[in-house]
């Protein structure tokens, strides 16, 4: 049987006096919303046992990632048909609160839990539920400022595999898919919840929303269930499109967009394109089927993408989708880039830093973080800690730099 995707869709200050708040992580992606932090002097050299750990949470079953701010650290996990977003520290792992709701965790292929990444902005986060309730709580207390639900208030159909795109913070907004008739897309003002503009009838797909500016314009990258559109930040209006047909409907890697292209990627033997949008409508640059995401997202880095084409780990040329090299030593995985080396994370629970080159695949530390298989969600550096998570675990390495 062909197995259905898992979709996916991310410190305290004591002792790490030379790592700047500037590597926080708020959201899915990072800030920059391309899985790379500018944090540096990180220890990338680790003894074979691997980092000290930390601390290790359960935090229940799910596939969300980390994201972290201020000496904190957000997720989302089920436990007995409860969801919960967690707040920890994250220094100590211990539980600062967690606001806990009704949720299924039940998935067609046994992919349990929530799979949307908190985002924090200030002193609010925002998260998603796999069955489309959506959250803003405040980040001391945990408390309920506002809350929606989507297939209630929008009548939206829930996707097969649950809701996975993360909240995108934009000025004084928060967007989302939301999958609704008239309402594929909805902007919400992220203080009172209130509707700002509502667009598109795209059934939704399993990435998150990525902004992006081109020719003085503020655009909203949408990968959806049938293709890649491009909306008008300031009310959602369709600037083009490209179709992009998967098995399935999966569409789950989050877009890269770089110098009016943009990259898309998906699995199940659909591959991948580089699409130039810079003269309005989308034309193909190039396209095959050398780079498959299924469930993590490329990164992009001085010119070449580093990525899961399925269970390989590939580099490709940006400019042309040349093939550099390939390796299978990881599996299925996931990846994020820290001070000029890829974090690697295996599905099999094996965390490696990993030197980013054309020139082929070099490994100059990794360990068995974890056990269990479908470890799917992204690890996340900040502030001198990596954090990596089974279907269930959460642990804290400490990598800071002395």
């Amino acid at each position: 049987m062909i197995q259905r995707p898992l979709l996916t869709g991310v410190f305290a200050l004591a002792g790490l006096a030379a790592i700047a708040w500037a590597a926080d992580w708020p959201r899915w992606r990072g800030p920059n919303f391309d899985g790379i932090s500018a944090e540096t002097g990180w220890l990338t050299q680790w003894p074979a046992e691997g980092p000290k750990q930390l601390w290790k949470a359960d935090v229940g079953v799910g596939y969300s990632s980390f994201s972290v701010s201020a000496g904190r650290l957000y997720t989302m996990g089920n436990t007995e048909e409860t969801d919960s977003i967690y707040c920890l520290d994250a220094g100590t792992g211990k539980t600062v609160w967690q606001h806990s709701y009704s949720c299924s965790a039940k998935d067609p292929n046994g992919f349990l839990g929530p799979r949307c990444t908190p985002t924090v902005d200030g002193d609010r986060v925002y998260a998603v539920s796999r069955a489309g309730h959506f959250f803003c709580l405040d980040t001391a207390s945990g408390k309920v400022i506002w809350s929606k639900e989507f297939p209630k208030d929008y009548g939206a159909k829930v996707p097969t595999w649950g809701y996975a795109g993360s909240p995108l913070i934009e000025g004084n907004w928060v967007i989302c898919e939301v999958g609704g008739p008239g309402s594929s897309v909805v902007a919400f003002d992220k203080k009172t919840g209130q509707e700002v503009w509502k667009a598109g009838d795209d059934t939704i797909g399993y990435s998150s929303i990525v902004p992006f500016d081109h020719q003085g314009q503020r655009g909203l990258a949408v990968f959806s269930a049938a293709g890649i559109v491009g909306r008008r930040a300031k009310d959602g209006q369709e600037l083009w499109r490209h179709p992009w047909k998967t098995s399935w409907d999966v569409n789950a890697a989050t877009p890269i967009i770089a110098d009016g292209k943009v990259f898309i990627s998906s699995g199940y033997n659909k591959g991948c394109a580089l699409l130039d949008f810079s003269a309005g409508k989308p034309t193909v640059v190039w396209e095959h089927r050398k780079m498959r995401n299924h469930v993590a997202s490329c990164v992009l880095w001085k010119g070449h993408l580093y990525g899961f084409d399925e269970n390989q780990l590939k580099c490709l040329d940006w400019t042309d989708g040349a093939e550099k090299w390939a390796d299978r030593s990881y599996g299925k995985g996931s990846l994020m880039l820290a001070g000029n080396h890829l974090i690697v994370y295996s599905d099999k629970g094996r965390v490696g830093v990993v030197e980013p080159s054309p020139e082929g695949l070099k490994e100059v530390a990794g360990f068995q973080v974890l056990g269990g298989k479908d470890t799917w969600a992204v690890p996340v550096l900040a502030n001198g800690r990596l954090y990596c998570r089974s279907q269930k675990d959460l642990v804290c390495l400490d990598v800071a730099g002395k």
